[in-house]
């Protein structure tokens, strides 16, 4: 194996290219140079806090560098870094926090003090420090109602970092001179995974605060971008733009669209097209958990719906309900193999993670299947989970929520289709006395962070039940769709 430590990362672009822009914010710029005594800094800073490999960071800051700077000094304290959602409630951050074992969390209110630290800190570099490979703990959703975390396997991080390049380019965006622009929140996997490749590989990144599609339009024109990593409601935003600012901007630089998270609709995906560059718009299909699949849009157009073929180091099979996998054409579970074995697996007690996998095969839940060339289309996605905005959504976690309400007798929490979301998250409560929507939409509001808040809210009499009692959420969203 190459030395990647010497080729790859924050300090080894520091020294072999001291001068290359790293990180654009608004009117900030920082070097290779400048970004590697940053995180130098952290490093000590955190230290002192009593990050290390047995503790962990937690950061719920908005998308700015010091997030960046602040994960990578603790993957050199050798510590792994809990992303939590900037707008989260204090519930949420208490439970991500003891969840996660964490030492010390840096959020907004104390920025300031810990920039102070860094400041002030030792120079020299970290003693004994770890690679520039971040080590998340990420979290998904859980069925149960509290979000879970997800372990993932790691051989080493020099074996991590070639596959980082290896992964760039099959997609044909490893050069020395790509420019990535990265404006979904940083705690999210798929806002997190492009600038801390680009840093790790010697890209550029151009971090915008939050995603506006006139904003980000700007960015790719002045900023030159090459590639973007983006959930499909910002590609519904940019073609809600007006004409004259699509058509007058100077996309050509743009060669890669990559996105995932969440079905994209036909019609704005073929907009979308039209906007960049041809051979540009790529999709992927996968989750927290996992990589899965990539389709190219020549490949798409010849086959609208499907999600692609199976991704570099990636296999998919499709599988009924007793492990046996089903011929082309057939629908069933998917489940998505690794070159690693298992790669990953959830906190906690063994049982779920054993219920997802079958040998190394884990599934997300979705159900789909694979025609005679082995592209994949995904007919259902998980049985009750929304994907609003790109962002992942369980039912079992607002309804738990909402039920702690006074006035709240029962809830089945849905998603119903929408064309800038996806999906939006629906409550259909009966109420137990006098109840309003917007009553129910505060309470929400205090008590979980905003993506996970219902939008719309149904008042009911009664909720439709199986014989079973069950109730019958597939009812539910035929009613209201």
């Amino acid at each position: 194996m190459d030395d990647a430590l010497e080729r790859y990362g924050v300090a080894a672009h520091a020294r072999l290219r001291p001068d290359r822009t790293a990180i654009v914010a608004g009117d900030r710029r920082m070097t290779y140079r400048e970004v590697d005594a940053a995180v130098t800094g952290a490093a000590h800073a955190l230290r002192a806090r009593g990050v290390g490999p047995e503790r962990r960071l937690g950061i719920a800051l908005r998308n700015r560098p010091e997030w960046m700077i602040a994960a990578l000094g603790a993957a050199r304290t050798g510590a792994q870094v809990v992303p939590i959602p900037y707008g989260a409630t204090p519930e949420e951050r208490a439970y991500f926090c003891e969840d996660g074992e964490v030492a010390f969390l840096l959020d907004e209110d104390g920025l300031d003090a810990f920039l102070a630290d860094v400041a002030t800190a030792p120079s020299e570099p970290f003693p004994d420090a770890r690679p520039d490979y971040v080590v998340l703990r990420p979290y998904t959703s859980g069925t149960t109602g509290r979000p879970k975390a997800v372990i993932r396997a790691v051989a080493s991080a020099e074996a991590a970092m070639l596959g980082m390049v290896r992964y760039y380019e099959s997609y044909g965006i490893a050069g020395p001179d790509e420019v990535n622009l990265t404006a979904s929140p940083l705690h999210h996997l798929a806002g997190f995974s492009g600038p801390h490749s680009a840093l790790i590989v010697g890209h550029t990144t151009v971090l915008l605060d939050h995603f506006d599609a006139a904003e980000a339009i700007r960015a790719m024109e002045v900023e030159r971008v090459t590639y973007w990593i983006c959930a499909p409601v910002h590609l519904y935003r940019l073609t809600r733009l007006p004409a004259a600012v699509r058509e007058q901007a100077d996309l050509t630089s743009v060669r890669r669209v990559m996105h995932g998270s969440a079905p994209c609709a036909p019609s704005v995906k073929r907009a979308v097209m039209e906007l960049f560059a041809p051979g540009a718009v790529w999709e992927t299909y996968g989750g927290t958990e996992t990589m899965g699949t990539v389709i190219t849009p020549e490949e798409w157009l010849e086959r609208p719906g499907s999600v692609g073929r199976p991704a570099l180091g990636s296999t998919i099979k499709i599988l009924d309900d007793d492990g046996v996998e089903l011929p082309r054409g057939e629908t069933g579970l998917i489940y998505i193999g690794s070159e690693w074995g298992r790669g990953f697996r959830y906190a906690g007690p063994d049982e779920l993670t054993e219920s997802i996998y079958r040998g190394d095969l884990a599934t997300l839940g979705d159900v789909g299947y694979l025609d005679d060339d082995g592209y994949l289309y995904v007919v259902d996605r998980r049985k009750d989970l929304v994907i609003t905005g790109g962002a992942n959504v369980y039912p079992a976690e607002v309804e738990a929520v909402l039920g702690r309400h006074p006035g709240v007798a029962e809830v089945a929490v849905i998603g119903l289709p929408d064309d800038e979301y996806g999906e939006i998250v629906t409550a259909v409560v009966v109420a137990d006395g006098a109840l309003d929507a917007e009553e129910v939409i505060t309470f929400a509001r205090e008590h979980l962070v905003a993506y996970k808040c219902p939008r719309r809210i149904e008042l009911v009499a009664e909720l439709p039940r199986d014989p079973m009692g069950k109730i019958r959420k597939r009812a539910l969203r035929d009613q209201y769709a």
